[in-house]
């Protein structure tokens, strides 16, 4: 007789289905370690961001978490890797208006 597992086992990987593709990064966030996962190019990004500031990754994402509205640290990070770029294009003025398609049928 076999004896039921108190955990269930996860469910096997598909072969289909693909894996993650998040990141896991530990950073010191205040002095504490914590993880944050993010994909591979917004890691690029941060760091592309932390060197032009000349900073040090921890230190930049200490000052996202200090800054923060959004519920999660990590969708901060993303908040400001999109509010850098967007700020760098429009101080180069890159930034256009884009017209909107008319999507008429």
């Amino acid at each position: 007789m076999r004896m039921a597992h108190a955990y269930p086992r996860p469910p096997r990987r598909n072969h289909e289905t693909p894996p993650s593709s998040l990141v896991i990064h530990n950073v010191v966030v205040g002095g504490r370690r914590t993880s944050v996962r993010l994909e591979p190019v917004m890691w690029d990004a941060l760091h592309d961001i932390a060197r032009r500031l000349r900073v040090t990754m921890h230190g930049l994402v200490t000052d996202i978490d200090r800054e923060r509205t959004a519920s999660s640290l990590t969708a901060a990070i993303r908040v400001y890797i999109v509010d850098f770029y967007r700020d760098a294009a429009l101080s180069a003025g890159q930034a256009q208006t884009v017209e909107r398609p008319d999507f008429r049928m």
